[in-house]
């Protein structure tokens, strides 16, 4: 299911022994287009620290009140290694963090999460290699990919910096970013909410990271290889109805496009 940014903004983090904190921002990979952290605010009993918290710990959430399960204490948390989340958050920061945790690595394979499209699958283990042993040689190549990654930049962004940025179409601006939809059982960003109402006095339309060329970090703007005219005759987006397959194969009808949920895994 696709949730607004928004819907999941003050979320709890439920400790297997107690609250952490609620989470008021997502960091998403800008190459994948998926959330890898949640920014949590922990509140008065970790002195208001914000701490990083991977979906790869979530259990089976709790959409009626509100709340993220995850299979971690609150020692962990507490003991956790302490990263700016206002600054960029290196991989070596990664690294620290989830061996921390205990929890493999998502990079270096070819799903959103190691092998697979959850991130649950990889504290099961089922996302990762079924061919890897637990041996010294599993250990040795683990250290390796440690070593070779360790520089590597993740491209992690906050999900509230990008709200408000322009969108750069073919033939001109065409409205701005308002929103993200999140499928919430693969943390992948789906969506932009595009609001185009000082533009043409219009609506909200969707468009996916899949068509875009270019993010300009620095203009706050998003390159898309649209034009004006199929964003503006694109099907309304209504936020306070749910979003199914059909309204979705519209979506990518409209442009001409095949849906993600058809494309090879």
């Amino acid at each position: 299911m696709l949730r607004s940014m928004y819907d999941l903004d003050h979320y709890s983090i439920a400790a297997t022994d107690g609250n952490v904190g609620e989470v008021t921002d997502f960091l998403f990979d800008d190459k994948e287009w998926v959330v890898r952290y949640f920014v949590v605010e922990t509140g008065s009993w970790l002195s208001n620290r914000k701490v990083l918290i991977s979906p790869i710990g979530i259990l089976k959430t709790n959409w009626l009140k509100k709340v993220f399960p995850v299979s971690i204490t609150k020692e962990q948390v507490e003991n956790s290694p302490k990263i700016d989340t206002d600054k960029p958050v290196s991989r070596q920061h990664e690294i620290d963090l989830l061996g921390h945790y205990g929890y493999p690595f998502y990079w270096g394979s070819t799903g959103f999460w190691g092998d697979g499209m959850h991130p649950y699958l990889l504290s099961s283990g089922l996302g990762q290699d079924p061919q890897k042993e637990l041996d010294s040689t599993a250990l040795a190549h683990e250290e390796i990919n440690r070593e070779l990654h360790q520089n590597d930049d993740p491209n992690l962004r906050s999900c509230k910096t990008i709200i408000g940025y322009h969108i750069h179409a073919i033939d001109g601006d065409i409205g701005h970013v308002s929103e993200l939809l999140i499928e919430d059982d693969t943390m992948a960003a789906r969506y932009l909410i595009v609001d185009t109402t000082n533009w043409f006095g219009g609506k909200k339309v969707l468009i996916s990271p899949e068509w875009i060329e270019e993010m300009d970090w620095f203009d706050n703007s998003v390159t898309i290889n649209l034009t004006c005219l199929q964003i503006k005759e694109a099907p309304e987006y209504h936020p306070n109805e749910e979003l199914n397959r059909d309204n979705e194969l519209a979506v990518y009808n409209h442009y001409g496009f095949t849906g993600y949920w058809m494309a090879p895994t």
